[in-house]
């Protein structure tokens, strides 16, 4: 067993949490040398034990972090996105089929593969990720807000600077009609949004600068239209843009270009 677990050229590992499902095989014929399931902690001992080869694991959370993990061990890692490898799943779905579609999907000739994150572009996407909640949080918190004095007769905007400006206005008027319970919950509601506000100046603070401290972010930034937010955003996603081949499949991969959806010559 252990001279077929030597000849492992492909290996592809279906990522859970507690338990993992390991697939290898060799280069000449694909066929499986290696069939293991394996806790948490017997992972990374297990593979540090084998000669170096191409390892394939789904893009999913924690799929960075193992991608780091395992090239300190001298492996090369590759990030497949889960509807390339889907083709491949034979017969029903569990760990063992899909980790032999992760093995077969890698050794095509075709097969893209999603950029890999440093532990600084994860950071970075962290941030704008915690911030955009808190972005959303604040919408659902002023169409609340909207709501609530709508269902008593005061109609705001959408906007949310009219809400910022209309609200204070309605909960300092004592003759508007509003009753004391209604207009407590309204004020309560409205120091909340002025706390997430400021969290989110922070956030744009720290983000603003990530972007002064980083050359490339600034370089992004030269292109019309392109702020701190696009810039840092673009860098936590591609890093350095290496897996792709032009900026035209750059920009198809960001959604900048129309879709293509075609048959025969339409």
């Amino acid at each position: 067993m252990l001279e077929e677990i030597m000849t492992i050229t492909y290996m592809g590992i279906d990522l859970e949490k507690s338990v993992f499902q390991l697939d290898g095989a060799d280069a000449e014929v694909g066929r499986q040398v290696l069939g293991k399931r394996l806790r948490r902690d017997q992972l990374l001992p297990e593979l540090a034990k084998l000669a170096p080869c191409i390892i394939g694991i789904e893009a999913c959370t924690g799929a960075f972090f193992w991608q780091r993990q395992f090239e300190k061990l001298g492996h090369t890692v590759r990030i497949i996105a889960p509807q390339y490898v889907k083709p491949f799943v034979k017969h029903q779905k569990n760990d063992r089929n899909d980790a032999e579609a992760i093995c077969t999907a890698m050794r095509q000739p075709n097969m893209k593969f999603v950029p890999t994150k440093s532990e600084e572009q994860q950071d970075i996407q962290a941030l704008h990720r915690a911030r955009s909640r808190l972005v959303n949080h604040r919408t659902a918190l002023v169409s609340q807000m909207r709501g609530l004095l709508l269902d008593r007769g005061f109609a705001i905007g959408a906007s949310i600077t009219r809400v910022r400006r209309a609200i204070p206005e309605i909960i300092s008027d004592p003759n508007n009609g509003l009753t004391t319970m209604a207009r407590e919950t309204i004020t309560e509601l409205h120091e909340f949004l002025g706390q997430i506000d400021q969290r989110i100046k922070a956030f744009d603070r720290r983000i603003g600068e990530i972007f002064r401290a980083n050359a490339a972010c600034q370089r992004i930034a030269r292109i019309c239209g392109v702020g701190p937010k696009t810039a840092t955003a673009v860098i936590a996603a591609v890093g350095d843009g290496k897996e792709f081949k032009n900026g035209r499949h750059l920009s198809a991969w960001m959604g900048l270009v129309p879709r293509q959806h075609s048959s025969g010559s339409r």
